[in-house]
């Protein structure tokens, strides 16, 4: 009788360790904490939002309003308000519940929502973002991401805070250092498919070279036919532009291993948004269901790639790592002035090269889609683009910046403006929506109009005083590190098809902008490309 009640012991104690955890997580954090946050912004602030539904929050809502967002198309190549397709819920909720508690105050314009469990507050304000963004940037972090995103791009500079975050910039800046992007050299031959980027490392004469060989390929396409046209689906075409650059900069003469692991990240970007909305319950990730264990292939494919790059590049005879992201972060991380502690470990690289190729393929190659697609609607602009690139790539990214949204959530209870923020809650910055902010970019606020970048971007919100009024890359400490490097790859691509060729949409084309991580055009970009006239 007494052992059987010692052996009782460690079960009593087990179920009631369970019952405390199924209390703390189902009645704490999924039923009281969510009415209490509720109740608090509601009664305190006169925040209001759409009410929290147990488990799912408004996951359901925010799924069934974008899937019935998704029917709609823009007749008007020249509507550019694709707002109601990709955020209808921001919209809705926006209307339904922001304006209400405005009170004549664009400071105070916000509303609660909830993903999942998690509550999210949305803000339209400029000055609320620069603090958030900049000013106030230490006291916030990036909103912690799903286990799906970590898993697609790695713990990488992205993602990462602190004084990690620190130990990766330092590293890493060197790699986009401007004056190694820019410096002056000899374009490659474009003849040669595999020897073009034998003459120069550098990362501009491999921007330039990749985007000479797409440029040619379409004006002997475009040549071969009497009428010296041809139609080609240019988003898929800048996809592939794009990742042979991302390859060659990164990998160097791994690039076709590079691309290798590109195709894997690919394929996890689509169980990535297919989970986006999905209630993630306490190991669902580690069930072996079909999709699991396809997404647990993808990661091992991307890894096992990665690691054969860089050990081959480790094993170089003669100690050298490459002029290119790799072989600088390895040279790094071998540098005696770094200090152990300063070091990247293989799996920091591996999670480095991961961000790289998502954010910089992602990043510009839906900058020059939209760009094309852009200056196929306003012909006017083909031809002074040759002069005024830069202004019309700002307006691109204004108009269909590839990033939506930017989170940050603050590490303990915060004001910013007269906005009282609790710890742990985060902030949704929605870009496109403040892109379109007609009392800061004015009474064509959505329109085309790439000349309100004549001064520069800085100057493009003048008349409201805002200089930081275009969030394409973020602003502040955690600014995009890459966006040089963007823009430059950009305008290579950019200058190397305006050279001969013009453009002009295809009959076929339907304006349905989609969001996936990144905005997209739902059914690709055809396009009528001319050659012209020598």
């Amino acid at each position: 009788m007494f052992m059987d009640s010692i052996l009782l012991l460690p079960l009593v104690a087990l179920l009631v360790v369970a019952i405390s955890w199924l209390w703390d997580y189902t009645v704490v954090r999924l039923i009281w904490r969510p009415h209490c946050i509720a109740k608090e912004f509601r009664e305190k602030q006169g925040i209001r939002g759409p009410a929290y539904k147990f488990l799912g929050g408004n996951n359901g809502e925010i799924s069934r309003l974008k899937e019935e967002a998704d029917g709609q198309v823009l007749d008007n190549l020249r509507d550019h308000n694709y707002l109601p397709r990709i955020a209808p819920h921001f919209l809705k909720w926006r209307a339904q519940y922001a304006e209400v508690f405005n009170s004549g105050s664009r400071n105070r314009e916000a509303f609660l929502f909830w993903y999942g469990a998690k509550p999210r507050i949305c803000i339209f304000d400029y000055e609320l973002a620069r603090q958030i963004l900049s000013s106030k940037s230490g006291h916030f972090l990036k909103n912690d991401a799903p286990p799906t995103m970590v898993a697609l791009m790695g713990k990488g500079l992205v993602l990462l805070e602190g004084t990690d975050w620190v130990r990766h910039r330092r590293v890493i800046n060197p790699a986009f250092n401007m004056d190694k992007l820019k410096v002056t050299v000899t374009p490659p031959s474009i003849s040669s498919h595999t020897n073009r980027f034998r003459t120069s490392p550098m990362m501009i004469s491999t921007m330039t070279g990749c985007a000479q060989s797409l440029a040619k390929e379409l004006e002997d396409v475009a040549a071969k036919n009497k009428d010296r046209v041809t139609e080609v689906d240019l988003n898929q075409k800048f996809r592939e532009l794009t990742a042979d650059i991302i390859a060659h900069t990164a990998f160097g003469s791994s690039y076709q291993l590079g691309k290798e692991a590109f195709q894997a990240q690919h394929e996890l970007t689509e169980i990535t948004m297919a989970t986006l909305f999905q209630v993630q319950l306490p190991g669902l990730n580690y069930l072996p269901t079909e999709r699991n264990r396809r997404k647990w292939r993808l990661q091992k494919n991307l890894r096992d790639t990665l690691m054969q790059i860089i050990r081959s590049r480790l094993s170089s005879k003669d100690g050298e790592y490459g002029n290119d992201l790799l072989g600088l972060m390895l040279g790094a991380c071998a540098s005696d002035e770094q200090g152990e502690a300063s070091r990247l470990s293989m799996d920091e690289i591996v999670d480095e090269c991961k961000t790289f190729f998502l954010a910089g393929h992602e990043t510009t190659s839906l900058l020059l889609t939209w760009t094309v697609f852009l200056l196929s609607v306003y012909p006017e602009w083909q031809e002074r683009l040759r002069n005024e690139m830069t202004m019309v790539l700002l307006e691109t990214l204004r108009l269909y910046n590839p990033a939506l949204f930017i989170q940050r959530k603050p590490t303990a209870d915060i004001t910013v403006g007269s906005l009282a923020i609790p710890a742990g809650v985060a902030v949704y910055i929605p870009v496109p929506i403040m892109h379109r902010d007609r009392e800061v970019w004015g009474h064509d606020a959505g329109e085309f109009n790439p000349l309100r970048f004549l001064d520069g971007a800085a100057r493009a919100a003048a008349a409201a005083g805002i200089p930081h009024a275009l969030l394409s890359f973020s602003i502040g400490p955690r600014s995009c590190i890459g966006q040089g490097f963007a823009m430059l790859e950009a305008k290579a691509a950019m200058a190397a098809m305006l050279r001969r060729l013009s453009f002009r949409v295809s009959p076929g084309y339907v304006h349905a902008p989609v969001d996936l991580i990144t905005l997209k055009p739902k059914f690709g970009l055809p396009v009528i490309v001319r050659l012209l006239d020598a």
